[in-house]
Order: structure tokens, then C-alpha cells, then sequence
């Protein structure tokens, strides 16, 4: 099961969920506006002009959370989903505008929750 790819902005990716800390590594450090998608493994965002998307597989996610800004930017009054997961030792947080509409984004929130839940 692949879902429908939709517009989206990627934020950036902090270091311990502390936005001063900007993980750089695994081209994970530029911003942009792009496409995301989900499958049975993991969230996927691919930023214009790249060749390789973002990959976040659900069994690294611990949590899911809402904001109103991430990695220093402001989110313009649209909720930012903030996926916390662990990569070798470290734990990051990226920040992912989906939708202006609220609704559709805690439906989405809840959505990738499910299933996180089977891993």
C-alpha cells in the first residue's frame, strides 16, 4: 500500500528536539517545499529539485507531535507534524507542514500513529 503523493514543506531536522541543533547529515539539513507519501515501511518526502526522497521508516518513529513551528521556522498558522524518531544514537525530530487545512493534518497524525503501532 503506497498512498496518494501530496504537497507538503519540510522544516528541517532538529537533534534532541532542541531547534538550534540542525542535524545535517544524510542531506536532511536543507528546507524546502516538495511531495510526501507513505507506505507500510515509512514516511517519505521528496523535496523539488532532488533526486532522493527523505525516508523515515515507522519503526525508528517513538512519537508523532503537533506544532506551530519547528527547526527555528515559524509555521505560518498551520499545524507542523513533528515525527521523533532515533537514528544510530541520536534522536530527531523532523518537521513537516502537509496541509493548511487543520483537520486533514491530525488526520494524518493519527493516521501514521495506527501505523507505527505495528512495529
Amino acid at each position: 500500500m503506497i498512498s496518494e503523493k501530496r504537497k507538503g514543506l519540510y522544516l528541517g531536522t532538529e537533534i534532541n528536539e532542541q531547534w538550534w541543533k540542525r542535524y545535517t547529515k544524510d542531506k536532511l539539513f536543507m528546507r524546502g517545499n516538495g511531495t510526501y507519501w507513505y507506505d507500510r515501511t515509512g514516511f517519505y518526502f521528496r523535496r523539488y529539485l532532488t533526486k532522493n526522497p527523505i525516508f523515515i521508516p515507522f519503526n525508528a518513529i517513538t512519537i508523532i507531535k503537533l506544532g506551530t513551528w519547528h527547526s527555528g521556522r515559524w509555521a505560518f498558522g498551520n499545524l507542523v507534524i513533528k515525527l521523533v524518531w532515533k537514528k544510530d544514537k541520536l534522536t530527531l525530530s523532523s518537521g513537516f507542514i502537509v496541509s493548511s487545512n487543520r483537520e486533514e493534518t491530525i488526520d494524518l497524525k493519527q493516521l501514521l500513529e495506527d501505523m507505527i503501532k505495528t512495529y
